[in-house]
């Protein structure tokens, strides 16, 4: 990693806590998965002048619950809880401090507080009894 990488987590860290690269990278495709999720495939491709790819946090979370789930299945609150993600606010210090670091945008209107009690782990990943 270049000493200017480096800087940057290092930024992002102080920001949001200490929560390992694989949950920010979990973050970043979250985002993707989500993106996709509400506005289609073509999103993906980038917003044409008259369009946004914008997702609340609320829909983030949600996005990322479910990109979990696909991703980790059962292990999903697990994996989550290993980084130490595990209420829905762990992922807007996420986000905001990839904003602060350039990494992510939001508009005026995204707050932190949009990420507050989306969804109670222990509902959200609960292992599927008929499995």
């Amino acid at each position: 990693m270049s000493e200017r990488q480096d800087n940057t987590w290092d930024q992002i860290r102080a920001k949001a806590g200490p929560y390992p690269p694989a949950a920010y990278r979990f973050v970043q495709q979250g985002l993707a998965h989500t993106v996709e999720m509400i506005h289609g495939a073509e999103a993906l491709r980038g917003p044409s002048e008259d369009e946004s790819r914008h997702v609340s946090g609320q829909q983030l979370c949600l996005g990322l619950r479910d990109y979990a789930v696909e991703r980790y299945g059962r292990m999903a609150r697990l994996v989550l809880g290993r980084w130490g993600i595990r209420r829905t606010e762990d992922f807007g210090r996420i986000v905001f401090a990839m904003v602060e670091a350039g990494l992510m945008r939001t508009t005026d209107d995204d707050t932190l507080e949009d990420f507050r009690g989306v969804f109670e782990f222990d509902e959200a990943f609960l292992e599927d009894a008929s499995a």
